[in-house]
């Protein structure tokens, strides 16, 4: 048996496939299915790139998104 798909849990925590197809602007008829599959087939990496709000959190103790990476060899020469 294969293990769950790393979006599935994240689609679940976004309030499930309805919710996050509302939050993409989706069509009510067709937009929970599409986000359901993502379930099983993963979010397509345009989507998540299209919203990083809602898709590309930083992991804990990670920097935020877009915040340039500390300098070490500078805040070596400082001390």
């Amino acid at each position: 048996m294969r293990g769950m798909n790393p979006d599935t849990s994240l689609i679940e925590e976004l309030g499930g496939p309805t919710k996050v197809a509302e939050l993409l602007g989706y069509d009510k008829a067709g937009g929970p299915q599409r986000v359901h599959n993502w379930t099983k087939r993963g979010i397509p990496a345009a989507v998540k790139v299209a919203r990083p709000d809602l898709f590309l959190k930083a992991h804990p103790g990670a920097p935020a998104i877009g915040t340039p990476p500390a300098n070490d060899s500078q805040s070596a020469e400082a001390a």
